[in-house]
């Protein structure tokens, strides 16, 4: 049977290799696998060991094409950001941070069916906003392990060349890697199994990196930039799969449809509330939501009370009808059975 090391190391290779012709993305499309091996709180660890030796390869690869103009605004207002994200990863759940970059991933999505003369207008941005996108890059990167092709819309539509952007992200992201990995440890995130997977990433980064540089140079400016934004709207679509999931698990959000009497009703399972949207042929469509007895107006409370009998209602829903608004109360009959009293 395959280890989860071995599985791990099978898809980061095949991740890094496809990052190698589109700017980036591996870590983006790595995270969801890693959530199913460690701790939430632990992925970015793990993930960044391998980052940072990805970055190293390349750096070294394709030292000359490094834009140092680009590097010496976007990393000195990173590092910082980088710093505060990865404090916040202990007070803040990344998977709602990873469901908003998700969408805005799939967002690129027209960018594929662009012509290729207006994808980039190769105009270089103000100091002031390299600054801005180091910050955003440090920001994310410190929370969530990973930016990859979250800001490749940056470097393609800065003019530069496929070597370029693969050697000046490297660059801007090295940095940012190794004071993550310092943070996470100091923070104890680093724990024996982030370690082993992180050397699992780290040993495919280095493979698909040493093959970079013959099949770099064999891919088109165009099919670079194609490859690039069809690699964002991949991550995107994996990120919301992922932490869509993740999120209803923890919400304990279930959803479930079927057929009533003379119509169709919606149930929406989320935390402790549930919400009901029931459309009928006679009274059309009602949104239901269970409340406690003790929010109940105290007219409707008199109400239950005088109608309850010896049996307590064991459900209560508020329901909003087209100009309608009142409540619906469950009571459980000796014989089993169910009796619904409507208040307004």
């Amino acid at each position: 049977m395959i280890s989860s090391t071995g599985i791990l190391f099978a898809a980061a290779l095949v991740a890094f290799s496809l990052s190698a012709i589109s700017g980036g993305g591996a870590g983006l499309l790595l995270i969801p696998l890693l959530g199913g091996f460690l701790p939430t709180a632990q992925v970015p660890a793990a993930l960044s060991l391998g980052t940072a030796v990805s970055s190293v390869s390349r750096l070294v690869t394709f030292f000359r094409a490094i834009r140092w103009d680009v590097v010496r605004w976007f990393v000195p207002a990173a590092v910082p950001a980088v710093a505060a994200g990865a404090w916040l990863l202990g007070y803040v759940n990344p998977q709602y941070l990873e469901l908003l970059m998700g969408l805005f991933l799939v967002s690129n999505l027209p960018q594929l069916f662009r012509k290729p003369n207006s994808e980039t207008s190769g105009a270089p941005l103000p100091a002031w906003g390299l600054s801005l996108i180091g910050l955003g890059a440090g920001f994310v990167s410190g929370l969530t392990g990973a930016v990859g092709v979250l800001f490749n819309r940056f470097y393609l539509r800065y003019g530069m060349e496929k070597e370029e952007i693969v050697a000046t992200r490297a660059a801007n992201e090295l940095l940012l890697h190794l004071v993550k990995v310092g943070l996470y440890a100091h923070l104890g995130l680093l724990t024996g199994n982030a370690l082993r997977l992180g050397g699992a990433v780290a040993l495919a980064a280095l493979g698909a990196s040493w093959g970079m540089q013959w099949v770099l140079p064999r891919v088109r400016d165009t099919w670079f930039r194609r490859i690039g934004y069809a690699a964002m709207v991949v991550s995107g679509v994996f990120m919301l799969q992922a932490s869509g999931r993740q999120l209803a698990q923890e919400a304990h959000l279930h959803l479930a449809v079927r057929a009533v009497e003379g119509g169709l009703e919606t149930r929406v399972q989320w935390q402790a509330t549930q919400w009901t949207l029931e459309l009928e042929k006679q009274e059309g469509l009602a949104l239901e939501r269970t409340v406690a007895r003790a929010t109940l107006p105290p007219e409707v409370q008199q109400n239950v009370r005088a109608h309850q009998g010896m049996a307590p209602p064991h459900l209560i829903e508020e329901v909003f009808g087209w100009h309608t608004h009142h409540y619906e109360v469950h009571f459980r009959q000796p014989d089993g059975s169910e009796r619904i009293l409507d208040v307004a």
